[in-house]
């Protein structure tokens, strides 16, 4: 199955997102609270409740954030 190319930006913030929330949330966890047994169970709700707003401003971000690199790259 492939998904219509018109839907590549928001595709593209989705899973950018997604990814940076797992990463940050895990590393953020870790340095704050430890590892521990409740650890899976804490860091899946930060996943669950940062998610929402890190799409969004990957979505509206990322445009500007190509175009800035555009002028800034040869």
């Amino acid at each position: 199955m492939r998904i219509s190319a018109r839907f590549a930006p928001i595709l593209f913030s989705a899973m950018l997102s997604a990814i940076m929330v797992c990463f940050v949330s895990a590393f953020v966890l870790a340095i704050s609270q430890g590892i521990n047994a409740g650890f899976p169970a804490q860091w899946l709700k930060s996943c669950i409740t940062t998610w929402p707003v890190a799409f969004p401003t990957v979505a509206i971000v990322a445009p500007w954030v190509r175009r800035l690199v555009g002028r800034l790259t040869t």
